[in-house]
């Protein structure tokens, strides 16, 4: 039993010193690298695609008149009821953005299995005009350059303590 305490002593003890600073680092550094724009400042320059295929360069577009970008939460595990309702609210005022020159860009974040998929069950029912694209973003490219990247409590195939937290944050 002796030989045993030492070994998870020894353990937490290199975790403690060399792992949770290593995490801590790379956590700091994504902070630091994804900052968002503020306002007035140019847009990073992007294309993404539609489900369709099609390739949309924010620069083209921006070149042809204004651009209002959307970023959406894209598929955290289920369809957003709050980007369901956002997006219907843009379909419906669409002619404005058309009277006003303006194209509307949607983007669609989440993990590439199935991210296609996804877009295509999220735009069911929704008639989108030829003014509004709804670009996917698989692997959070575009999301994390912008600073927009967050993550949804882990779920899937994770056991769960009593606290709602993956099993593995016991041992901590």
């Amino acid at each position: 039993m002796a030989n045993f305490e030492k070994e998870v002593n020894s353990v937490h003890r290199i975790f403690e010193s060399f792992v949770v600073p290593v995490l801590f680092m790379a956590a700091a550094a994504r902070l630091v690298a994804a900052t968002p724009p503020m306002v007035g400042d140019k847009a990073p320059d992007f294309a993404l695609s539609t489900v369709q295929g099609k390739t949309v360069r924010l620069s083209e577009e921006a070149a042809k008149g204004p651009v209002v970008l959307v970023v959406l939460r894209g598929y955290p595990g289920y369809q957003c009821p709050y980007c369901n309702r956002q997006v219907q609210d843009f379909i419906s005022k669409s002619q404005g953005f058309i009277d006003a020159g303006a194209r509307v860009i949607l983007v669609y974040p989440g993990p590439p299995d199935n991210l296609a998929a996804k877009a295509t069950e999220f735009t069911t029912g929704k008639m989108l005009p030829d003014s509004i694209d709804l670009l996917i973003d698989p692997g959070y490219e575009f999301t994390n350059v912008y600073g927009l990247r967050w993550d949804a409590p882990p779920r899937d195939g994770l056991p769960l303590d009593i606290f709602d937290r993956p099993a593995w944050c016991r041992l901590l």
